[in-house]
Order: structure tokens, then sequence, then C-alpha cells
């Protein structure tokens, strides 16, 4: 996304004071330890928070999802990327292009149906599409970008 840069000024991101579910690693101007910005569920709960209802192929029923939407946390970090690798606990990694990262997009969900998810409930972090939204997100490619139990993200 580079003719649209999300932050071009460095800057210290507040310390996580809980356990960190995210790190965000490459790419990026705004930190809070080496290279890196850290984020517990508190951070990621004062960023711009968005709620998704919609079906997915992994779940029962239409589902609520609120999480942080790819494009604000981009702006959070700071960078100029072009796409972003993410990777799950279990080393699992996806590459998300920046295309994807649009208001209205994809968001990293920390809530399902109003509840923390565990990681035996695809959590702590899921990346979800609003998959009934439009033909695109329903389609192998996005089913694939859904990456599930998510702990880090390096912008490329």
């Amino acid at each position: 996304m580079a003719s649209a840069p999300f932050g071009t000024q460095a800057a210290d991101l507040a310390a996580p004071e809980g356990d960190v579910l995210l790190t965000v690693t490459g790419a990026i101007t705004n930190t809070n330890a080496d290279n890196a910005a850290r984020f517990d569920r508190k951070m990621l709960e004062a960023l711009p928070a968005v709620t998704i209802r919609t079906s997915t192929i992994w779940t029962e029923g239409v589902q609520t999802f609120t999480g942080v939407q790819l494009i604000d946390l981009a702006a959070a970090v700071g960078t100029d990327a072009d796409e972003l690798r993410a990777m799950a606990v279990n080393d699992y990694a996806v590459t998300i292009p920046g295309e994807d990262w649009v208001d209205g997009g994809p968001i990293i969900a920390y809530l399902n149906n109003g509840a923390p998810m565990s990681l035996r409930d695809k959590g702590p972090l899921w990346v979800i599409y609003p998959y009934d939204s439009k033909p695109a997100y329903q389609s192998e490619v996005a089913y694939s970008r859904s990456i599930w139990q998510l702990d880090r993200i390096e912008m490329e």
C-alpha cells in the first residue's frame, strides 16, 4: 500500500500490561519493544472496534465477531507495507495482501458472540472476513486467509 501509507511518523506505543496476544514486526514505525509492537487484549480493545455479523464455514449459524480492522491495525503500527504475513500459535502462516486492508474488510476478531475466544475455540485472535457481505469473501482465497489462533504479524 505504498501509495497510501498508514503512518510515517515514528512513535512509541504504550507497553502492554497484560498477556501479549499479538506481536507485529517488520516494516513498522510505531513500537513498544525491540523493533516490534506488542498488544495485549486491553490495547487491542482500545483500537477502533468493528462488529461483523456473518456466517462462516467453521461455525453454526450467523456469528457476531468483534475486533480491529486490518486497516486500523496498520495505522496503529505505522506501516506502508504492501502485505502482511499472519502466523498462528502452531506456526501456520498466510499472506494477506494490502488490498484486503479496507474499511468494511477483514478484522482481527477478539470476541465471538460477545465472549473472548480460547485456543480451543480458534482464539484468542481470529482473522474474520465479512463473508456474507460480498461474493468475493465467499471463496477459498478468503477462507484460506482466515487464520485462527493468530499471534504474530510481519508487515512486508
